[in-house]
């Protein structure tokens, strides 16, 4: 085993075997002169918070088609955004993703700053965010530490104090590597190894540029490495969904507040999510609770809700929310817990429905 990793040789694993991702700028292509577009950079790392490259992939080529730059997305409607955003979670990414483009606008004339520190002033953009932009977009020599270098580095010490605790030492182990000379690519290249050699269950040592100074795998223990301390069982929490249908197909939806989670998103009227007492309806009418509830788990809990599903007249006046055309309508603008919602109350109301068109409501 040798004493130190050494970055010359991971970068030069990271030139033959980069990922391709259409918001990078893969080796071959930087030599050539080719220079990332921070917008693409930033867009991606927001994205990726918490999902994953195949996940993000459709989504960002959808943005980037719509709005190419950051100006024309400072420009977008929130709704739109929000809409596109639907299924990635976490919502209040995308909320951020639009005041930090409205303040790159209207404070730095489109541009993005190129410092780590400028970078983490700027709304939504937090330490590990504004370190990956300026090293990827600007080669500044800024330390990227995501789950994938926690991983690297763990086994490449030996770190064997368990996570979160164990972050600083992480944290510092990759300061440590990270190299004056091509930092951006550096970055990249950890951040490739841990996704594709040291992965979580089944390292690749074999095939892995710093297998000969790695700690662990001396050790015989890179597999059980990074240790993680015991996680508190998720809370429960419980409410409704009201789903009504009017006589020509249109859909009762509101928008939820800006703040809170699925904030600014389309949703149908419903409970807060808790013990707090059920609501009256939204809309008078003759409601029918499913036997099926829709479950989806967030970061700090797990989500059971009842449905209740009805058809009212042409005439109905909602006390929340509003009517929205069948036309207009779209499942998939709808965040991930509300399609699910969804999926269940369709199908009932389509029994209930009274005779009228042989299209379906739900068509899209």
């Amino acid at each position: 085993m040798t004493d130190r990793p050494e970055p010359a040789d991971l970068l030069a694993w990271y030139d033959a075997h980069a990922r391709e991702m259409p918001w990078r700028v893969g080796p071959a292509a930087r030599a050539a002169g080719a220079r990332p577009d921070p917008y693409a950079v930033w867009l991606s790392e927001v994205m990726l918070q918490q999902t994953t490259v195949a996940a993000v992939t459709p989504y960002f080529r959808r943005f980037t088609a719509r709005w190419p730059t950051v100006t024309r997305l400072a420009a977008a409607e929130d709704a739109a955004v929000m809409a596109e955003w639907a299924g990635l979670g976490y919502y209040a990414r995308a909320r951020n993703l639009l005041k930090c483009a409205r303040t790159i606008v209207a404070e730095h004339g489109g541009r993005f700053p190129d410092t780590r520190a400028a970078l983490q002033q700027l709304p939504g953009i937090g330490p590990y965010t504004a370190a990956a932009v300026a090293a990827i977009a600007f080669d500044r020599a800024e330390t990227v530490v995501d789950g994938n270098v926690e991983r690297v580095m763990a086994r490449l010490h030996d770190i064997r104090a368990p996570l979160p605790g164990a972050k600083r030492a992480l944290g510092e182990a990759a300061a440590a590597l990270t190299p004056a000379e091509r930092p951006g690519d550096y970055a990249q290249a950890v951040m490739d190894l841990g996704a594709t050699v040291c992965t979580p269950t089944a390292p690749a040592c074999g095939i892995c540029p710093w297998a000969g100074a790695c700690r662990a795998r001396a050790a015989g223990i890179q597999a059980e490495l990074p240790r993680k301390a015991p996680r508190a069982a998720k809370p429960v929490r419980r409410g409704i969904a009201y789903v009504a249908q009017r006589e020509d197909g249109a859909l009762l939806l509101e928008r939820r507040p800006d703040r809170g989670l699925l904030g600014g998103m389309l949703g149908w009227p419903g409970s807060d999510w808790g013990e707090a007492p059920a609501p009256a309806p939204p809309v008078a009418a003759e409601w029918q609770r499913l036997e099926a509830e829709a479950r989806h788990t967030f970061t700090h809990f797990h989500l059971r809700l009842e449905i209740a599903v009805a058809r009212v007249p042409a005439g109905s006046r909602p006390a929340r929310g509003q009517f929205v055309p069948r036309h207009a309508f779209r499942p998939a603008d709808l965040p991930t817990v509300m399609r699910k919602v969804f999926d269940l109350a369709h199908g009932r109301l389509e029994n209930i429905a009274h005779s009228g068109p042989e299209v379906s409501p739900w068509t899209e």
